[in-house]
């Protein structure tokens, strides 16, 4: 079985993000340190960089490696070789070590209930028991001890994240009202996705003309490569210095026009399926775009995938511990499966909330409706599958998939999936220009392996 453990997860997160702010004109690091590129010759280990006087050391590094080379045979996507994967890497962890400063300095802390819940998430999510979890884990060689010391980090960044950005970030009605003119005044308009391939060759800030002329040449014959017919993958392996773009093949993803950076957008309006976009000139360096997808969907048409599901909710406090409503929880679930007692009688008699009158019946809902850990575990269920006992903000749950159903959306419907189509792009940009800002402010020292 494919098991995608957040450390993994987040990784491949990681390499999305990167990639969105480089399409969106984020300035890059002017060239992988010189640490990284030595590495793999220096067995010893040692810092390769300071963050504000805390190390990353190349263990650390080899050890991020090791575990996106996994990942990405997963995903059967081509695994680059160490030399491509260690600055990568290295950012990343530097990018994490800043957030999680930042998360330390302003006073977010991570408790042991969250990571917990957090574990079972990445069970639940991956269709398997804590046990299994945690024997996987130790396969992959993590103790359980450094994998839970993750998590915890990994909390602490999305909280920050989602107090920094997402908390306040919004979608005015104006702006939605804006986007359907655009698209033709109403919401029968079709609307566009398209899947770019990306060639990137980064200009550092502070190139002299003869760089900035020598990179244009560079970028230049590479065009005139592609449009000659030259394979797109294999001119980035060549002349692309970006690690991130080589691991994904530059392919960019299928998304709406209005996730594309203006510059992206405009680009590759004329250009047809395979056809290959002239030179463009960002903040941050050369690009060259392919077209390789274009799809039209038409708002009139937009479906959602609704759940009907039930659920029995438990409050703890001082008559009922976290453990004490996960093992009454869990032998409910039993129970049921057994055949012993019922779903909806067992709501009846015990959920907490305003459900519990109709057996814990939850109705329909679209996407979205519940708190993130409850959807996450929702979505994961057969028809009739009970989940295992999840904890929220709201208290302990026992979640039960009824059945699901392709709806289509109301025109108040296609407006909140035009508001969470323009609420994903603004946290593209936000995240993009947030990252930066904290990379900025910090401190970091890149170390030349010892001689």
């Amino acid at each position: 079985m494919k098991v995608r453990l957040l450390i993994l997860a987040l990784a491949s997160s990681a390499l999305a993000l990167s990639l969105v702010a480089q399409a969106q004109g984020a300035r890059a690091p002017s060239a992988a340190p010189k640490a990284a590129q030595t590495a793999t010759s220096t067995p010893a280990d040692y810092i390769m960089a300071l963050v504000n006087s805390e190390p990353v050391t190349r263990s650390e590094v080899m050890a991020g490696v090791q575990r996106l080379a996994r990942q990405l045979t997963q995903q059967r996507q081509r695994v680059a070789p160490d030399s491509e994967l260690i600055p990568l890497v290295l950012e990343r962890l530097i990018n994490d070590k800043v957030q999680l400063q930042e998360a330390r300095d302003t006073g977010i802390r991570v408790d042991q209930a969250a990571i917990d819940q957090a574990e079972r998430n990445i069970a639940q999510q991956n269709q398997m028991q804590v046990a299994e979890l945690r024997q996987r884990v130790l396969q992959d060689g993590l103790s359980l001890n450094q994998f839970r010391s993750q998590l915890q980090d990994q909390v602490a960044i999305t909280r920050l994240r989602e107090r920094d950005i997402q908390a306040k970030t919004h979608v005015s009605e104006q702006e939605i009202d804006q986007y359907l003119s655009q698209q033709g005044g109403n919401a029968d308009t079709a609307t566009q996705q398209i899947n770019l391939a990306q060639m990137f060759i980064a200009v550092p800030e502070a190139a002299s003309s003869a760089q900035v002329q020598e990179l244009e040449s560079r970028a230049q014959q590479a065009l005139q490569r592609a449009r000659a017919g030259a394979d797109f993958a294999t001119l980035l392996r060549e002349l692309t210095a970006d690690s991130s773009i080589h691991v994904s093949g530059g392919e960019l993803g299928l998304r709406s026009l209005e996730r594309y950076p203006t510059l992206f957008a405009q680009a590759s309006e004329k250009l047809q399926v395979g056809e290959i976009s002239a030179l463009l000139r960002s903040d941050a360096g050369f690009h060259i775009l392919k077209l390789l997808e274009r799809k039209k969907s038409g708002l009139s048409d937009m479906t959602v995938r609704q759940s009907h599901a039930r659920h029995i909710l438990l409050h703890t406090g001082p008559q009922l511990s976290d453990v004490q409503a996960q093992a009454r929880l869990a032998d409910f679930r039993q129970r049921v499966l057994a055949g012993q007692a019922d779903f909806a009688a067992l709501a009846r008699d015990n959920s907490q909330d305003a459900s519990a009158a109709q057996g814990g019946d939850l109705g329909w809902t679209n996407p979205g409706t519940f708190v993130p850990e409850f959807e996450t575990v929702l979505n994961t269920l057969d028809p009739s599958g009970i989940s295992a006992p999840l904890q929220s903000r709201f208290g302990w749950h026992l979640v039960q998939l009824l059945e699901r159903r392709s709806a289509s959306l109301s025109p108040q419907q296609q407006r909140e999936a035009v508001r969470n189509l323009l609420l994903e792009k603004k946290l593209d940009e936000r995240y993009a220009s947030w990252a930066q800002d904290l990379r900025g402010r910090a401190y970091v020292e890149l170390r030349e392996p010892p001689q």
